[in-house]
């Protein structure tokens, strides 16, 4: 909390310049003006003491910092999670198309086919629709 004393019946902040140490007063209203728009005074020796940019200014310059940051997280993780739903589908088809030549009977290993487990998925399983025949 910054002191404060009356002078001339108007409320005045005693601050030291951080050059040369000395005790100086200014108003509040100039000081508080200065802080939330920014602006300078000087000590009693010349010193200029203040904001560039009021804290205002720079409370809201980091608002918006925040707000880009997060939408660029946002795009990020958006463009991560359309990668996985990709793999994810590459992955099914693999899939599909592994149990299809299954049903066919070609070795998943080797692919060689083999006539005996295409005939055990007829007489066996005659139920199973041929994936195939499936539309995906």
């Amino acid at each position: 909390m910054m002191a404060t004393v009356l002078l001339n019946g108007e409320r005045h902040i005693v601050n030291q310049c951080g050059t040369c140490a000395v005790w100086h007063t200014i108003p509040e209203v100039m000081y508080n003006t200065f802080r939330a728009e920014g602006g300078f005074w000087s000590c009693p020796n010349g010193h200029q003491r203040g904001w560039s940019k009021g804290t205002d200014e720079i409370e809201r310059e980091n608002i918006r910092n925040e707000r880009d940051r997060l939408k660029q997280d946002a795009a990020r993780m958006a463009d991560e999670i359309a990668a996985q739903q990709r793999r994810a589908e590459e992955a099914e088809r693999k899939v599909l198309q592994i149990k299809r030549r299954a049903a066919a009977g070609v070795c998943p290993c080797c692919n060689r086919t083999f006539l005996n487990i295409q005939r055990h998925m007829k007489s066996k399983h005659a139920n199973v629709i041929p994936l195939a025949q499936k539309t995906a």
